[in-house]
């Protein structure tokens, strides 16, 4: 399906949305060099926030992701956590995700135009945020609770004894499961990588709670999944003409020195750390993106909203946006610098010994 290029509107830059888009760049790298998501949890709704229509802003953050993938996943393979198995049986699955979910956003701009498309990823985002961020950030806390254990999912370990052929072993992942359990997972993943360009949010919870894989192993198998899955998007995106490579290019020179300290935090933060990061970042960016439906629905004539009360949430939607950058990074290099602080003490005190 063919989409006509008068449909897009590609921003003009100025200094300050420059430097905005390097600052996301940079914090959406380190949160998924840190989680394994990706980040264009953060990177899809900035980019939005500065006027980048949706299906833009996906595609371009699509295009940026399989090289910042790549380098986050040989990175952390290095450390030992990457499950490659895992990453390419679940990336084709996702592949097929993606092909589908680029024609469904493909469909809804042709037959709804842009801000059906804006709302469409905005309300996709703020499902998604709500459900798996709530469900995510409560079993952080329960983990916590419990002395930063990370037991298998109940879900997990049923599946798991289900003995459906083909069975599949993960050696890295110390998991043996169906070969079926994993499709679903890896479909769903594609399917909103392409439509929302937030994969992880499904890869990452997905290959915990239903395959039984450890947070640590999931988030570093899930850049395996994103390059794979960015490569091919990437393509078909940008046959459509959607990508706009100025976008791809700052926020890509960001998220690359970002992506690589996040997975070296992955080394001494722990598991429950990263999970409370990924929960907190998710909920507070839904109601970023919470405040921009009324915009679009006014624009599609569904909803009467004053121009002044649209500005006004357009700029609680963005300050929003900022704060949840700056709390995630703050977060992660805050668990940072105390881990490496408590290393440090212990490295002391054995020494003294």
């Amino acid at each position: 399906m063919d989409i006509a290029l008068d449909t897009l509107k590609f921003i003009d830059l100025s200094a300050s949305s420059i430097a905005f888009l390097f600052i996301v760049g940079f914090i959406g790298g380190l949160v998924s060099g840190f989680i394994g998501s990706g980040g264009a949890f953060v990177l899809t709704p900035g980019m939005m926030s500065l006027g980048v229509p949706g299906t833009v802003a996906v595609a371009s953050n699509m295009c940026h992701k399989f090289p910042k993938a790549l380098v986050g996943a040989i990175k952390r393979f290095r450390y030992g956590q990457v499950d490659i198995k895992l990453g390419l049986v679940m990336a084709a699955s996702a592949g097929v995700g993606v092909q589908v979910g680029i024609k469904l956003q493909n469909f809804i701009l042709d037959k709804w135009g842009q801000s059906g498309s804006n709302l469409y990823v905005s309300l996709s985002f703020v499902a998604v945020l709500v459900i798996v961020g709530g469900y995510v950030f409560y079993d952080a806390m329960t983990s916590k609770d419990d002395g930063g254990a990370e037991p298998m999912a109940p879900l997990a370990k049923r599946l798991q004894k289900i003995e459906l052929w083909p069975m599949m072993t993960f050696k890295t992942a110390g998991v043996r499961i169906s070969m079926w359990f994993t499709v679903p997972v890896g479909f769903a993943t594609g399917m909103l990588a392409a439509t929302i360009a937030v994969g992880g949010f499904i890869g990452v919870p997905g290959m915990i709670y239903v395959i039984g894989a450890s947070g640590l192993v999931a988030s570093a198998t899930e850049l395996v999944i994103a390059f794979a899955m960015g490569l091919g998007g990437t393509i078909n995106w940008a046959m459509h003409g959607m990508v706009d490579i100025r976008l791809t290019l700052i926020i890509l020179a960001g998220s690359l020195l970002g992506v690589q300290l996040g997975a070296i935090g992955t080394t001494i933060v722990k598991e429950s750390m990263i999970k409370f990061v990924m929960g907190s970042i998710m909920l507070i960016v839904a109601v970023s993106r919470a405040l921009a439906v009324p915009k679009y629905l006014a624009e599609l004539g569904l909803l009467d909203v004053a121009p002044e009360n649209v500005a006004l949430m357009d700029k609680a939607s963005f300050l929003i946006m900022c704060a949840a950058l700056l709390m995630g990074a703050v977060i992660i290099l805050g668990s940072m610098y105390k881990a490496r602080k408590a290393s440090a003490k212990e490295e002391a005190a054995y020494g003294q010994a």
